[in-house]
């Protein structure tokens, strides 16, 4: 396969598979709910529109592939191992895209949690364009490839260091995503604020855990705009969730505040639990300064706009890492 058919192939599975009007997806996402709960049918619908309007649009794909002159026309004959994390449904597709679309093979270990979804993807290439049955393994254990794209927990990432240190590798581990507010958002900034911490259950690393906000700031506002995810109690995972944290909050005599299912507390960690954010505050005129691995992103005025966390670009890679550079490098 050319790149021009890699991209056609891949404009054709956002075109007439990742739709509604396709009946073999409509029963993968419906057995995707029941196989991971987590995974509601808005957030798969949520999900694949990201990934077809974002990455499988063909100028898209086009404009992406023409930054990396060292990008293969044709196949390379290597083999990249990609360890999927399954938190978000279909997280895994931008790296199965990346190592296809730069012509090697994906040697693929599925995530258990999103097995469904991503076996479904990889079908439809492959009904697609036959050539992918040589481009497309999924396996239990990665061995013999020439690179790996590993995804996981920081334990898992001490894993992949011991297992694939001594090849090419991207080994992602836990991130998190904050937001600055300024205490002059609109109630619109608000409500997509709440979708950056919500969609998801606030379960990927593009999610807003922490809030950094000034002092004497008013939480009312906010507190209201997440009153349209209180229907998360209804779904019993997330209820368990909640019930635990506030449980935990109340023992320990902690200030909190309550969304209706939404707690907040202060606390200088990013990386808040299930149905839990965090918050700092922060002097006047003294903005907080961001530096630590643990972020992915931060949401604000001054940084990436409200509700815009969940519908990255094909250039807005995971960890900041290039991983299309690193995939037309590491052959040379």
């Amino acid at each position: 396969m050319n790149i021009q058919a890699r991209i056609k192939a891949f404009f054709t599975l956002g075109a007439n598979f990742l739709t509604d009007q396709n009946e073999a997806y409509k029963i993968a996402k419906s057995e995707a709910h029941i196989q991971n709960p987590w995974f509601l049918p808005e957030f798969i619908d949520k999900a694949s529109n990201q990934i077809v309007t974002q990455f499988l649009q063909k100028e898209a794909l086009h404009n992406w592939t023409h930054l990396y002159p060292k990008i293969a026309t044709e196949n390379t004959g290597k083999k990249v191992g990609i360890v999927m994390a399954g938190n978000i449904p279909m997280v895994g597709f931008h790296d199965l895209l990346s190592v296809l679309i730069t012509g090697h093979t994906a040697i693929v270990k599925l995530s258990s949690k999103d097995a469904i979804l991503m076996q479904f993807i990889i079908d439809a290439l492959q009904q697609i364009d036959p050539a992918f049955e040589t481009l497309i393994y999924v396996q239990t254990q990665l061995k013999n490839c020439n690179a790996y794209l590993a995804t996981g927990s920081n334990n898992a990432g001490n894993y992949f260091d011991q297992y694939f240190g001594k090849y090419p590798n991207i080994i992602r581990r836990n991130k998190t995503s904050i937001a600055l507010l300024e205490g002059n958002e609109t109630k619109e900034m608000l409500s997509f604020l709440a979708d950056d911490m919500m969609l998801y259950f606030g379960m990927g690393c593009r999610n807003v855990t922490q809030i950094w906000v000034p002092e004497n700031y008013d939480f009312i506002p906010l507190l209201e705009a997440l009153g349209k995810y209180r229907y998360f109690l209804e779904h019993h995972k997330y209820k368990n969730n909640y019930d635990y944290q506030l449980a935990l909050l109340m023992m320990n005599g902690q200030f909190y505040m309550d969304a209706g299912g939404i707690l907040l507390s202060e606390n200088p960690s990013p990386f808040a639990p299930i149905a839990q954010i965090h918050y700092q505050f922060y002097p006047p005129k003294q903005l907080p300064i961001f530096a630590t691995d643990a972020i992915q992103c931060v949401v604000g005025k001054q940084h990436l706009p409200f509700g815009s966390l969940q519908q990255p670009s094909l250039l807005q890679y995971a960890d900041g890492i290039d991983t299309l550079a690193f995939l037309t490098e590491f052959l040379t």
